[in-house]
């Protein structure tokens, strides 16, 4: 695993495909804020949790400015298969799958031994720098109203 990324660094850019097969590049969403919500797998329990809570507070992020992004390690076919099970409609869910994990690594997210990414939420500020980081245990549901007081204080 590499170093974590620090609140008051850069985020490091990225360009990756989401579900739908379009190119989602971090650096074309400034002068907004972004939540990039890592899960380790599409397919499993606690991942389907976390993907529905973004897409159904989807509007409370539009009214806070924000763009809530849905990181794993799936391939994009994969993950468009299953954000059409789940419902995800607004959310877009880039896929880290090649170079595998690299995206993870770069923000030093990714678990070598296990093959995908910690859970996670790092927001990144209008000008593209880490505000707030929180790591969850791989079995653990993010709160995702923690993470919408979080937004809210930084209005």
């Amino acid at each position: 695993m590499g170093n974590r990324i620090v609140i008051g660094a850069f985020a490091p850019d990225f360009t990756l495909k989401d579900n739908r097969g379009n190119m989602v590049n971090l650096a074309e969403y400034r002068g907004k804020k972004v939540l990039l919500s890592w899960h380790p797998l599409a397919w499993t329990g606690v991942c389907a949790e976390q993907m529905k809570a973004l897409e159904n507070h989807y509007a409370r992020f539009e009214e806070l400015g924000t763009i809530p992004l849905g990181l794993s390690v799936d391939t994009y076919p994969s993950k468009n298969a299953w954000a059409k099970e789940l419902g995800i409609a607004n959310v877009k869910l880039p896929s880290d799958f090649w170079p595998h994990g690299e995206v993870a690594k770069a923000y030093g997210l990714f678990l070598e031994n296990e093959g995908f990414s910690e859970r996670a939420n790092v927001i990144v500020d209008e000008n593209g720098k880490i505000i707030w980081v929180k790591v969850y245990g791989i079995h653990d549901l993010p709160d995702i109203e923690e993470v919408i007081r979080v937004l809210e204080k930084l209005r």
